[in-house]
């Protein structure tokens, strides 16, 4: 008696690179680009909730209010925001790496630019926002709080564009 011989299973390359490529094959290789795709939803996702309900929420009460709201929010919401947006980048790098097309490198820079964009461009704005000398009910406290808002915006958008990038290019595979 003959044991049956466990072979992949093989599927036609969406790509049109080799006729058949083995289903585990392929299904590895989308891995990191899942994960990239999965980063950078949740990381938009988050920054977008931010812009239009956190923080229009917490300016409801007073900027004195909305300031004291920012400080623990901003400092729980850094570690997340930071982690998604990296393992986003390397996921999609290394997604590339393998052969998972300029699309998904594109995307993964475009969540990956946020860091250095919240370092460079946004991290002033927080520093004075977080500074304890800053008079939290004042005019400058509220325009910083709008002034944040609106870099974050950038932020969002950013994320947004990678996010339907990853996408798109999923939905040209599958």
């Amino acid at each position: 008696m003959r044991l049956p011989a466990f072979a992949p299973q093989l599927k036609r390359d969406p790509l049109g690179g080799a006729d058949r490529i083995p289903t585990s094959y392929s299904t590895t290789l989308m891995l990191l680009e899942l994960i990239a795709t999965l980063c950078t939803g949740l990381f938009t996702g988050a920054a977008i909730y931010v812009n239009l309900v956190e923080h229009p929420a917490r300016l409801e009460p007073g900027t004195a209010a909305a300031v004291k709201q920012w400080r623990p929010s901003y400092r729980r919401g850094t570690v997340m925001q930071a982690s998604l947006a990296v393992a986003g980048l390397l996921s999609a790098v290394g997604a590339w790496l393998q052969g998972r097309g300029t699309q998904v490198l594109i995307a993964g820079l475009l969540i990956g630019l946020v860091v250095p964009f919240t370092l460079i461009v946004i991290f002033p704005t927080n520093k004075q926002l977080a500074d304890a000398d800053l008079d939290i009910g004042s005019t400058k406290a509220a325009v910083l709080l709008d002034k944040w808002n609106r870099l974050h915006a950038v932020r969002s958008v950013a994320g947004f564009i990678a996010f339907v990038l990853l996408l798109l290019h999923l939905g040209a595979l599958l």
